[in-house]
């Protein structure tokens, strides 16, 4: 039986079930809608709310993933990005992957359907955040589709991040802002249609639990299933989120809330399909190619609960403490292909099937304290706080039937049959991961057109435990130092720079089955920022230089025994050069843009190329336009342009390179509003067909990208 009869359709019933009930509840309470005068100030929150549903606009005015620091943008000093409610229902950016690729700076690697890892200035990103905390990813990558329906906007930090971020995320941080409860009542639903039989419904109601709107509560829900491009593949995932506000008091607010995402899809590629055959030429295939039986399944969980509490001390000063716990987990039944093929027979290929259980539970804790001070005759900032996070990763596997001959013409035919997988464990990881960090940031106001933003982070990390026969044990203490200057040409443009220490433990392997050492280095940039229609439009400019020493790099599959085998990686010494420009915002009335270009080089110490499979030119642009002469309509376009990359493998005693030239995909968006709540999306991908590589950042296999695609998008609001 596959994964998603396992799963049933009951799970696309209750979430939506459970909505309308939320949804007729929040009725009853809105029947007699308390006045705004009588909502009690909530003094816990001093600055104003920068949720961006809503707004209709592309830009956003403040982010705090790079100091923990309410700034604007142009305060702020360091390159960050925002992708806001808008732009995300817009083009329809329904997972992190589809919406990191619109994000300036950042690169997708999608490696297999259901796993990918993230790029910011040619380095992997270790860990996403939620609401600014979050411990690095066990495994550095994200396994599963994301899906963005519970976040009010993604933060994206471009360079490194030593002041919240634990032990200095090395190339940026990704933080997904939930969405939270509101006062007044507001609901959705929406039903989206697509090709290959994609179905989506989405569900979401907010609004006051109680009469005089001291309690409010938000649920929001969405499920999905579908086939895709790929041959065999599907995928069924359901998602829900609930969350309630209380004042406490004037002063205090507390926040509960838990989210569950799961995934069930099937015919998942373990691996993907081998790029050049044992002649060094080419291979060549279709787009739907894969290499995937269509018994093969990756199923995964994610499970969080979290709790905030933050009170007012009085004078500006305000104290929080956040609770969060998390579990994620997978059961999966893979297929991985081992090899090159003889170009002409299509013989020399050897399979290996196995079965996978993982679980992760992560408990991760945050006391802060941020208030003014005086100094100088002049008022300054701070922020002080303890971060705690432990995680204890177990992972099992069962190899069943490895390391036997396989054709191509059975790889693409997914016809190799399932194995009983009754040899008992072969492989098995066990180990915990523990971080405690103390930091201090302080934003001093030197001047009125000089800000200065000073701090840093002392963090210990330890791990213990063992990963498939290799010792997973460290103990390192390091103090990463953070310094910001930000200074205001004028009420528009300021100039700034910024220095970032990096320090990060890895739990990568070299090809002797040891754990590399940890990354080490620094981040500095400068540039100039300016801001534009009563703030609704910020551009940026900046120049940078990233120094990374043990960067982990793809090297190729050891295969230490027919039950055992592991990706090695090699530490590159690297620095990454380059310059971006960035802008987001209205540009005019009904016209919203968001984009950026980035240029880059990635060197070694010797001077020559490395990771060369990064993209070292990238574009991304996102546009609407509501026709001044037929307002309900808007129309939209996003464009994903990158030059060419290539990687460079070992064959025999000598080398084969594999190149994909510079290519753009094209997005088409209209929406047309039949009426105030309801409308109506359509949504064009990969408009001109454009055939091109998912990734070239594994050794020897990658797999094609979408071709050409629609889907329609029926939304009512209220």
């Amino acid at each position: 039986m596959s994964s998603a009869s396992r799963t049933g359709t009951r799970l696309v019933v209750h979430p939506l079930a459970l909505a309308v009930q939320v949804f007729i509840a929040s009725q009853a309470v809105a029947q007699t809608p308390p006045a705004e005068a009588t909502l009690p100030a909530i003094k816990a929150t001093a600055k104003a709310d920068p949720a961006t549903e809503g707004t209709g606009r592309y830009g956003a005015r403040s982010a705090s993933t790079a100091t923990g620091l309410d700034l604007s943008l142009r305060e702020t000093p360091q390159s960050v990005g925002v992708v806001p409610r808008t732009l995300i229902d817009d083009f329809q950016l329904n997972d992190a992957n589809d919406l990191l690729t619109v994000v300036t700076g950042v690169n997708v690697e999608r490696v297999e359907p259901d796993r990918s890892y993230f790029s910011i200035r040619g380095f992997e990103v270790s860990n996403f955040h939620i609401d600014g905390v979050g411990l690095p990813f066990a495994t550095g990558d994200q396994i599963g589709n994301l899906d963005t329906a519970l976040y009010d906007r993604v933060e994206v930090l471009r360079g490194a991040n030593g002041l919240r971020a634990s032990t200095g995320n090395p190339a940026g941080t990704v933080n997904f802002v939930r969405k939270r409860p509101t006062a007044e009542l507001q609901a959705s639903a929406a039903l989206t249609l697509g090709s290959w039989n994609k179905r989506r419904l989405d569900a979401d109601v907010s609004g006051a639990l109680n009469a005089s709107g001291s309690v409010r509560g938000r649920f929001t829900a969405a499920a999905q299933q579908g086939d895709s491009y790929l041959d065999r593949y599907s995928l069924d995932k359901h998602l829900f989120s609930a969350i309630v506000e209380a004042d406490l008091g004037d002063d205090t607010l507390l926040a509960l809330g838990r989210s569950q995402q799961r995934n069930r899809p099937n015919g998942v590629m373990w691996g993907s399909l081998p790029m050049f055959y044992a002649d060094g030429s080419p291979a060549r295939y279709e787009v739907s190619a894969s290499s995937a039986p269509g018994w093969t399944y990756w199923d995964t969980d994610d499970v969080q609960t979290f709790a905030e509490l933050t009170h007012g001390l009085g004078a500006g000063w305000q104290a929080k403490a956040s609770l969060t716990q998390r579990e994620l987990s997978s059961d999966a039944e893979l297929f991985f292909v081992i090899g090159n093929a003889d170009p002409a027979s299509g013989t020399g290929l050897l399979s290996w099937p196995s079965k996978y259980g993982h679980s992760e539970k992560q408990w991760i804790g945050d006391l802060s304290l941020r208030g003014p001070f005086r100094l100088g005759g002049r008022e300054h900032e701070l922020l002080l706080g303890l971060n705690a996070g432990r995680s204890r990763n177990e992972l099992h596997s069962s190899d069943d039937g490895g390391l036997q001959a396989i054709t191509e013409a059975q790889m693409l035919a997914g016809t190799f049959p399932r194995p009983a997988f009754d040899k008992g464990q072969t492989g098995f990881a066990d180990f915990a991961n523990k971080r405690g960090s103390l930091y201090a940031v302080a934003r001093f106001n030197a001047t009125d057109a000089l800000k200065i933003v000073a701090g840093a982070n002392l963090t210990r990390a330890t791990s213990k435990g063992e990963s498939y026969d290799a010792v997973h044990d460290y103990r390192e203490t390091r103090l990463t130092p953070y310094l910001g200057l930000a200074y205001a040409l004028n009420g528009q443009h300021s100039l700034y720079a910024s220095y970032a220490g990096i320090f990060n433990p890895q739990h990568q392997l070299d090809e002797s089955g040891r754990v590399l050492d940890p990354i080490e280095g620094r981040s500095a940039e400068l540039g100039a920022k300016g801001e534009w229609m009563d703030g609704h439009l910020n551009g940026s400019f900046a120049v940078f230089q990233v120094r990374q020493d043990n960067t982990p790099e793809p090297l190729r599959q050891v295969i230490v025994d027919e039950d055992t085998s592991f990706t090695a990686y090699r530490g590159v010494d690297a620095t990454s050069t380059g310059f971006e420009l960035d802008i987001a915002g209205t540009l005019a009335r009904g016209w919203e843009l968001s984009g950026g270009y980035t240029q880059l080089r990635i060197r070694g110490d010797d001077g020559a190329p490395v990771r060369t499979y990064v993209p070292r030119k990238t574009l991304r642009l996102a546009t609407s336009y509501r026709l001044p002469l037929l307002p309900a309509l808007k129309l939209g376009a996003s464009l994903k342009w990158q030059s060419d990359f290539e990687r460079t493998d070992p064959l025999g005693s000598a080398s084969v390179v594999t190149h994909q030239d510079a290519y753009a995909l094209l997005d088409l968006m209209a929406r047309y509003e039949l009426t105030p709540s309801l409308s109506v999306t359509a949504k064009l991908e990969n408009a001109t067909g454009k055939k091109y590589l998912n990734s070239l950042m594994w050794p020897g296999q990658t797999f094609y990208g979408a071709p050409r695609n629609g889907s329609v998008a029926l939304r009512w609001t209220y």
